[in-house]
């Protein structure tokens, strides 16, 4: 049986555990050491630390500090892992912990985070999911169950200093362009909150003021929430730093693709098993920049689909080029639109598409001035018929069944 390597209580504070970080930065001390070849278990936290609550509020989504997230297992070293490598990771198993079989959705205030659709939704709700097994429900969004793709939605290796270092140039540089805009640009580094795993002594403020905040995907891999990358997938990560630096959070039961909701998917506390070798010097070897990945052989079945149409003309009438961000919009905004129909109000069929396994598709980025974009919605994932037909649609769902609301920030 493999070990587990880091175990988290979820009744104590990520800060107290010090095989926990939430930055990146090359001077993070290893939790522990593996060698090629080893299998091992990490526990993990929700992303949050466990600050959202299984209850019938929103008013944790709409305050939480968000400088203090993404609390992630980790860094692993890899013996004999130099920069150049490939860090090969097997993802065996993932699943939740036994005492807490549950996740949740959300939408942070426009004012605290923001998200894909803010304008149209700006005040923090959440959904509360329960698993039943391999399927989930909710008491906030009825009329649906589906199985579950479990997957990290963060999962990568320590950058090395000039990485880090143009990293926060970047966005430093990019916040720059445009200061006070809400929500911001980017996340830059922010000390008070940084908590640096097994680090001490008089490098400690120095990591702390440097390290990278965990909201962004980037070349290392990071927070990139693809649904696809679950149990039994394979992973090249390109490493960086000697020891390579594993580090993995932010799990999610189930997830749409985009994690339009941001506070998204189905977030929960859980555990991986995963296997790990390395290619020596599979990054020159490959021209690696970003990680690359196999996906599942698990996945859902379901192969019946409702498939919303976005271009990119936005929802105020303006024209854009070839622009498929304002494409997808659009399709979920279209998504939405006609859910509502069958009784669900717009905050539920937005947690619908953050959290059930729909499809999103680039469907045309060539045919000027509109880029398409399209939404797939399996039919299957509800307990009535959603197709169009003569009749019309049906209003199945009670609207007295709503997601909790909190009201915006003081």
């Amino acid at each position: 049986m493999a070990e587990t390597l880091i175990k988290v209580d979820l009744t104590q504070s990520p800060t107290a555990n010090e095989m926990i970080h939430n930055r990146w930065h090359p001077d993070i001390p290893m939790a522990c050491w593996v060698k090629p070849g080893d299998e091992f278990i990490l526990e993990t936290f929700d992303w949050t630390g466990g600050f959202i609550k299984n209850n019938d509020s929103a008013d944790d989504v709409r305050d939480i500090d968000l400088s203090t997230v993404h609390y992630l297992s980790g860094p692993v070293g890899v013996k004999g892992a130099e920069p150049g490598d490939l860090l090969v990771v097997d993802l065996l198993d993932i699943g939740a912990k036994p005492d807490s079989l549950w996740g949740f959705n959300g939408f942070f205030s426009k004012k605290n985070g923001g998200g894909f659709l803010t304008d149209h939704f700006p005040l923090a709700q959440k959904s509360i999911w329960d698993f039943h097994g391999m399927f989930t429900t909710s008491r906030h969004v009825p009329g649906v169950q589906f199985a579950g793709l479990i997957h990290p939605g963060l999962i990568g290796c320590l950058p090395d200093k000039p990485m880090l270092d143009m990293w926060n140039k970047r966005e430093i540089d990019f916040i720059a362009t445009d200061p006070d805009r809400v929500p911001g640009l980017a996340n830059p580094p922010f000390a008070p909150t940084a908590h640096l795993g097994k680090l001490t002594g008089d490098a400690k403020a120095k990591v702390a003021a440097e390290g990278a905040r965990t909201v962004p995907p980037r070349e290392h891999g990071g927070n990139c929430d693809i649904k696809d990358l679950s149990r039994g997938s394979k992973i090249f990560f390109p490493v960086y730093v000697d020891g390579a630096g594993l580090s993995v959070g932010d799990l999610h039961f189930s997830q749409g693709d985009g994690e339009i909701t941001f506070c998204g998917a189905i977030e929960m506390a859980g555990w991986v098993h995963m296997r790990v070798n390395l290619i020596k010097g599979g990054m020159a070897k490959y021209g690696i920049k970003n990680p690359i990945f196999k996906p599942s052989p698990i996945t859902p079945t379901y192969n019946d689909y409702l498939i919303f149409e976005g271009i990119s003309v936005d929802e105020h009438g303006q024209q854009h080029y070839l622009d498929v961000h304002v494409a997808y919009r659009q399709a979920c905004l279209n998504a939405i639109e006609y859910l509502k129909k069958f009784g669900y109000s717009g905050a539920q069929a937005y947690s619908i598409l953050g959290t059930a396994p729909v499809q999103g598709h680039i469907s045309g980025v060539v045919d000027v001035p509109n880029a398409c974009a399209t939404l797939w919605i399996p039919t299957q994932i509800f307990d009535f018929d959603i197709n169009p037909s003569a009749a019309g649609p049906i209003k199945h769902i009670d609207g007295s069944i709503q997601m909790p609301l909190s009201p915006d920030l003081k």
